[in-house]
C-alpha cells in the first residue's frame, strides 16, 4: 500500500488582488522526502510557499499535512500542526538577538513538546558563539542559519525553503545543504525548498518539480539536471 503524502496539494489556485498567479498547482511529498521547486524568475514559485504557510489565502483547491485539510487555517495554525518555513530573504529580527529571534521558533508546532535548541546549536556552531549578538550585525549566511534554526527549533515535519542559497557564499551554501541533509536523515524532517542553485538540488533531492506560468509543468529526477538540454528546455536559459 502506498504511504499518504505527508504534504498533498491538489489544484490551488490563488493570486493577488483579482489577478492569479498560481493555476492549479499539484504536488505530494512522501514523509522523508527532500524536494526542490524549480522554475523561471517570476512563474510563481514564492507565491505557491506563501500559499502553502498561510500567508496567501488560496482560492480554491485543497492543502492537505498528514491527511488534515489546512487550506483555511491561519499561518501560525499551519506551523503548529507541523510546519517550519525559512522564506527568501530571510527575515531574521534584526535587533533581536540570536538567542531572542530563536526562542520566537518555539511557537512552531507547540503541540510537539520538544524544543531542539541543543541540536540546532549543534548544527550551527556560530550560532552558540553568537547567542547575545544582534542578528541585524550577522553575514547574511549567518542570518540564513539562524533563519533555519528558528524554524527548526519547534521540531516541524516539514520544512518550506524559499531560495535558501540566495546571497550567500558558496562555502556557506554547501555548509548549509550537507545541514539540511543531516537534519534530514537524523530527525527524520521532511523538506520542500524552491532553489535555483542546480548543484545543490542535485547534492540534496532525488528528484524536482519544475514550474511554469503558476502550474507544475514536470517532475525530473535531480541527475537529469546535468542535462543541459534538459535544463534549457525545461528553465528555457
Amino acid at each position: 500500500m502506498a504511504t499518504e503524502p505527508l504534504l498533498d496539494v491538489r489544484n490551488i489556485t490563488t493570486g493577488y488582488g483579482s489577478t492569479p498567479i498560481l493555476r492549479g498547482i499539484d504536488l505530494a511529498i512522501q514523509p522523508g522526502e527532500i524536494v526542490a521547486v524549480i522554475g523561471r524568475n517570476g512563474v510563481g514559485k514564492t507565491t505557491m510557499m506563501r500559499s502553502l504557510i498561510g500567508q496567501l489565502p488560496v482560492w480554491r483547491g485543497s492543502i492537505k499535512l498528514k491527511g488534515q485539510e489546512i487550506s483555511l487555517l491561519p499561518p501560525e495554525r499551519r506551523a503548529q500542526t507541523g510546519i517550519g518555513y525559512i522564506p527568501q530573504g530571510r527575515e531574521v529580527f534584526p535587533r533581536m538577538t540570536v538567542e531572542e529571534n530563536l526562542a520566537i521558533g518555539e511557537m512552531i508546532n507547540r503541540a510537539s513538546g520538544r524544543k531542539l535548541y541543543d541540536i540546532v546549536y549543534g548544527y550551527f556552531p556560530i550560532l552558540a558563539e553568537r547567542k547575545r549578538q544582534a542578528a541585524g550585525t550577522m553575514s547574511g549566511g549567518q542570518q540564513q542559519q539562524l533563519a533555519i534554526g528558528r524554524a527548526l527549533i519547534g521540531n516541524p515535519d516539514l520544512l518550506l525553503l524559499d531560495e535558501p542559497s540566495e546571497g550567500i557564499q558558496p562555502t556557506i551554501v554547501e555548509d548549509i545543504g550537507r545541514v539540511m541533509l543531516t537534519i534530514n536523515k537524523e530527525l527524520g524532517t521532511t523538506i520542500l525548498f524552491v532553489e535555483q542553485n542546480l548543484d545543490m538540488i542535485m547534492a540534496m533531492t532525488q528528484r524536482c518539480y519544475v514550474m511554469d506560468k503558476g502550474h507544475i509543468a514536470a517532475e525530473l529526477p535531480s541527475h537529469a539536471l546535468a542535462d543541459r538540454d534538459v535544463v534549457k528546455r525545461h528553465l528555457q536559459i
